[in-house]
């Protein structure tokens, strides 16, 4: 097929965004969607390929799955290999059980499926995940094991045959995205039921292109049509940002985009020229490789940094994996593509052997957990308040997960009864998020009468929308019911508020406050601000600093600056609404350093067992002191 350089230029402005999305660079915070513009032009290219092929009689299975692992696994194979020896010098036991497990997936192209089981509420930042991006590849391969059998069945009933069952079908995959983008997120973003709309779109425009007698758009046609397309992607990379629901009908803005430079953005229009530049060309070319380095370079800088790396270094990581993907391009991708250099049969033994090898580094980190051998004795009771044994006890049985807090897919009938207190004065109402979780144990000890109405990443914010959290307006509206009926004496709202700064908490947490006094004029409403955070968690923080549980420890917390400029808003916009404000910053905090270790009973344990989530003994440690501030 004809050779176009604007569509290698498009390349460049779907990788780009997605590096320096990824880097933290708030200006690109719809950087996302350019794995979106990858899939467009994917299905494009593939399909373009096949149609070729089976138009001159020449398409086999074997040779395009020959294409694909030429062009996919030498240097997916070669940055994996390159993430083992900083998994082993970095990563905690946990988080290299889970990156040999993701290396499994990898080889498996079902990544897509483990990251979706791997992205609930409490799990490692995806930020910090050095394999996360191959779920797109895996939903790209998933795609072609099925498309090509399709059209080799189908190729017998005609063109308008497949263009019929393909248009249906995708109808069929945007609207269940739209759905499940609504009810279902993980499952939206990362699975290829959802994300077929999208390859077949290209799809479409390779049967476009393939007609010998299809339009040809007037110049003035194509200079709009290539102008509008550039303006659409513009908008989402810079307007979208995590809140917009995605893939839904909101996806139509980026891949509509990406389908209109396809289709109008020739050499012969403006935006065809800038496309076709030697520097978007060139970036374009290296952006597989680009894409496959930027994301381990980036997560394991944050695993290393004992704070968030500054916008210099992400940045510097960011052209790095330019310079690497330069390299893999030159001696890896390009010379693996040659058929003069490395036979098929060649090919498809590196590919079987890559795929073992990563198999059995993949067993042996689950066989030894991680490879916990790594770790003193010291080291391993820090850690165990991090794994999954302790987590899920303490979510259970102290935070009480799935029946007063509620997970993202639980709506307000979730509730279960023993969430609301007995009958009598005096009671409380615990209203929040999973930090309003962590503190109502500590809570429940000082008030018997308490009743705990919780849900995850579901701020007390009165109206509050959020796309991942599709109930969260119906638990809070639930939640001001319970009022009435319950009448507490006083009204504790926390929450993770530095999460939901686009809700701008501190200008509408007064909404929430009037509600409460509304309709319960006498009750007490006390807002408590945000906790210490740890980055990336206390455990790992305690290690990273070589602090043992052998007392009571006050640790310099990075974090605390911008924290406390949220405490103070919060706090000055609570009172000025006639609300008590109880900090956790002054309870816990001196002027830089923070409580890191409590007693518990003849232990010391860590006051939280993730970045910000208390601990049994934490919770207690804090509610006792926040109950004994001055009332503000």
């Amino acid at each position: 097929m004809e050779y176009r350089r604007e569509i290698d230029g498009l390349r460049a402005v779907a990788v780009l965004p997605v590096i320096l999305f990824h880097a933290g660079f708030q200006a690109f915070r719809g950087g996302f969607v350019g794995v979106d513009v990858f899939f467009v032009i994917s299905g494009y290219l593939i399909t373009s390929i096949i149609l070729a092929e089976q138009a001159a009689g020449t398409f086999t299975l074997a040779n395009f799955y020959e294409r694909r692992a030429r062009r996919i696994l030498p240097a997916l194979f070669l940055v994996m290999a390159a993430c083992l020896p900083f998994a082993w010098l970095w990563l905690l036991p946990a988080d290299t059980q889970s990156f040999t497990t993701s290396l499994a997936a990898v080889v498996l192209f079902i990544s897509n499926i483990f990251f979706k089981n791997q992205s609930g509420y409490f799990d490692t930042a995806a930020e910090l995940k050095p394999l996360l991006h191959t779920w797109s590849l895996a939903v790209e391969e998933q795609y072609y094991l099925l498309f090509p059998v399709f059209l080799v069945v189908a190729w017998r009933f005609g063109k308008r045959f497949i263009l019929a069952t393909l248009a249906v079908l995708s109808v069929l995959s945007l609207g269940y995205a739209h759905w499940m983008s609504q009810t279902r997120p993980a499952a939206a973003f990362f699975l290829s039921p959802m994300r077929g709309w999208e390859l077949l779109l290209g799809a479409f425009l390779a049967f476009h292109f393939a007609r010998p007698r299809r339009w040809k758009p007037a110049p003035a046609t194509s200079e709009l049509g290539a102008v509008a397309g550039l303006l659409l992607l513009a908008y989402a990379i810079f307007a979208f940002d995590a809140r917009v629901p995605f893939p839904s009908l909101y996806t139509l803005v980026p891949t509509v985009g990406t389908a209109l430079l396809i289709l109008f953005a020739t050499p012969r229009t403006l935006v065809g020229r800038v496309l076709g530049n030697k520097v978007f060309v060139g970036v374009g070319l290296v952006s597989y490789s680009a894409y496959l380095w930027h994301q381990p370079l980036l997560a394991f800088a944050r695993h290393r940094a004992m704070e968030e790396p500054g916008p210099l270094l992400l940045g510097l990581l960011a052209a790095s994996s330019l310079a690497l993907a330069f390299l893999s391009w030159k001696y890896v991708e390009t010379p693996f593509r040659d058929r003069k250099r490395f036979d098929r049969r060649f090919i498809f033994g590196c590919a079987a052997a890559g795929s073992v090898f990563f198999m059995a580094i993949a067993w042996a980190g689950h066989a030894t957990r991680g490879f916990d051998h790594r770790l003193t004795a010291q080291q391993r009771d820090i850690l165990r308040y991090a794994e999954a044994s302790y987590t899920e006890t303490v979510l259970k049985d102290v935070y009480r997960l799935g029946s007063c807090f509620l997970e993202p897919e639980q709506g307000a009938r979730a509730f279960m009864p023993h969430c609301q207190a007995p009958a009598g004065a005096g009671g409380i109402l615990v209203w929040g998020d999973s930090h309003a979780a962590a503190l109502s144990h500590g809570l429940r000890q000082a008030f018997p009468r308490a009743s705990q109405y919780n849900s995850s990443g579901c701020p007390p914010l009165q109206d509050a929308t959020i796309a991942a959290r599709p109930h969260c307006k119906e638990v809070n509206d639930h939640v001001l019911g319970k009022l009435v009926e319950l009448a507490p004496a006083k009204v504790f709202l926390h929450a993770n508020w530095g999460l939901y700064k686009a809700l701008e908490p501190a200008e509408n947490i007064h909404k929430t406050i009037l509600s409460i006094r509304e309709t319960l004029p006498h009750a007490e409403v006390i807002v408590v601000g945000p906790v210490p955070q740890w980055n990336p968690s206390l455990p790992v923080f305690l290690l990273r600093r070589r602090i043992n549980l052998d007392g009571e420890h006050f640790v310099t917390n990075p974090a605390l600056g911008e924290l406390r400029l949220m405490d103070q808003t919060l706090r000055e916009q609570s009172i000025r609404h006639g609300a008590v404000y109880l900090s956790p910053l002054q309870a816990l905090c001196t002027e830089s350093k923070c409580v890191a270790t409590v007693a518990e009973r003849n232990a010391v344990v860590p006051i939280a067992w993730d970045e910000a989530h208390l601990t049994e003994a934490g919770s207690i440690f804090l509610a006792t002191r926040l109950l004994a501030q001055p009332r503000q």
